[in-house]
């Protein structure tokens, strides 16, 4: 009995060396940091001891997931070589072109794939080593790829982007008619089964995603209306946004957004239970433990277990944005909002203005990477906001998608000159004007009355202390 229970906890736990990648889901006791110096005495350059425990740093972005430690050896040169013989085969032999022919698609190729190994090799890890740190180091790589095309096509004009996006895909470069979603807005059983396409399966899809990023029931409740009445705003521009209230209210909010959020709020939920249970262990034994090794682990469904763990979250630290805390978190939360209804309406621009179908692999492209990227970018934000000891700059995965949502933004706002005639409605004009001082008077009631009383209380103090 005592061998099968230990042969079972020997299957999921072994033994780790150092911490998790987030190190947010588990409450652990940490050692003291280091003060510089011995005992006191600064220390000199040609006389310190590298051996000494205050010399060596070990950065936050190099954590490894040491259960599959053959994948984290370092291999940079051997890659080096591999892809230096690949460049010259592609480049001096025709197998691939014909020598004399166009290669400046191939050769863009190969430029692209060369900036991704680099990035590859050679960027900071992130907060996530699942599947492998190599993985969001691509992830990195490719918006970093998408932002310098943006920045291109920023100092274009309209007719030159939509030529240039032409080279992509030749089928581009043709005028797309508008679909409006308001034609028959009776409250018919008919009419709502019509209004069902696969589109409703993108918004379910897409709210378990944002679900994921967001790891918050409430944010992803009032995002969700925020985008509806964002539709409502925008409606004169665009016809897509055109839809009968049943269709905003019933069929995307309380039907497929709360689905898919359910569903994404569940899976977090599956998460931190098994990083709780992680959490209870090391809190009875002196070590810290991680899941067992592929080469540990004993029989095929063993195996299998290990294999599929390795593309699920090392570890999992559950958001409380707290918004209403101070201001910080206040203005944290209000950014994070506004950038995601950027992130959300861009592609409904760019696609309107560059003539895509929504339906275009450009497009779905451009949803999954902002996905992807979102990942590791709101866990750099949440951390940045709620332990500012720790997380002392912006991580570069939160900064370059910042940048990225800002240049597209950028894009569509120069492009949109002369495009969209219609004037803002005058009740939009109101709503937005009266929502936005709302947003203003809170913090000021909330944070900026309370702080002015206090710092007004020290200075009547210091006068009394001083007569």
């Amino acid at each position: 009995m005592s061998n099968a229970r230990s042969s079972r906890q020997d299957a999921e736990l072994s033994p780790l060396t150092e911490e998790s990648d987030t190190g947010g889901g588990a409450h652990h006791l940490e050692a003291p940091e280091p003060m510089p110096g011995v005992d006191g005495t600064p220390v000199r350059w040609y006389d310190a001891d590298r051996t000494e425990s205050y010399t060596r740093i070990t950065p936050f972005q190099e954590k490894h997931d040491t259960s599959v430690e053959f994948f984290y050896k370092p291999i940079t040169l051997s890659v080096l070589g591999v892809a230096m013989a690949i460049l010259v085969y592609v480049a001096t032999t025709q197998d691939l072109l014909e020598e004399g022919r166009d290669k400046r698609r191939v050769g863009a190729y190969a430029a692209m794939a060369s900036f991704l190994l680099f990035g590859i090799i050679q960027f900071r890890d992130g907060p996530f080593i699942r599947p492998h740190p190599a993985f969001w180091r691509a992830i990195l790589g490719l918006n970093l790829l998408y932002e310098l095309a943006l920045v291109f096509l920023l100092f274009q004009d309209l007719d030159s982007a939509r030529s240039m996006m032409k080279y992509l895909d030749p089928n581009l470069g043709i005028p797309l008619p508008e679909k409006s979603y308001a034609e028959n807005c009776d409250f018919t059983p008919t009419n709502v089964w019509n209004a069902v396409d696969i589109f409703c399966l993108a918004h379910a899809l897409g709210w378990f995603g944002k679900a994921l990023i967001l790891r918050d029931y409430w944010f992803c409740w009032i995002l969700s209306i925020a985008f509806e009445f964002a539709e409502y705003s925008l409606q004169h521009q665009l016809a897509n946004f055109a839809e009968c209230w049943w269709d905003h209210w019933i069929l995307d909010v309380l039907i497929c957004n709360w689905l898919g959020t359910y569903l994404g709020m569940k899976a977090c939920q599956f998460f931190e239970v098994k990083v709780t249970f992680l959490s209870h262990s090391r809190m009875l034994s002196p070590f810290h433990y991680t899941w067992r090794g592929f080469k540990q682990s004993r029989g095929i469904r063993s195996k299998t277990k290990r294999v599929i763990s390795q593309f699920s979250p090392a570890d999992w630290t559950t958001f409380k944005w707290e918004g209403t805390a101070d201001f910080t978190h206040y203005f944290a939360v209000m950014m994070l909002l506004t950038v995601f209804l950027a992130a959300e309406l861009n592609p409904f621009y760019l696609k309107t203005l560059l003539w895509m179908e929504p339906e275009h692999p450009f497009v779905i492209a451009r949803l999954a990477g902002v996905f992807l990227c979102a990942l590791p970018a709101v866990r750099e934000l949440y951390q940045y906001v709620s332990d500012p000891r720790r997380a002392v700059r912006m991580g570069q995965h939160v900064w370059l998608l910042l940048a990225t949502i800002g240049t597209e933004l950028l894009a569509i706002v120069k492009w949109s000159k002369g495009q969209f005639t219609e004037p803002l409605p005058v009740q939009v004009t109101w709503a937005w004007t009266i929502g936005g001082a709302l947003i203003v008077l809170y913090p000021v009631v909330q944070f900026g009355l309370p702080s002015a009383r206090r710092y007004l209380r020290r200075e009547q103090r210091k006068l009394k202390k001083a007569q």
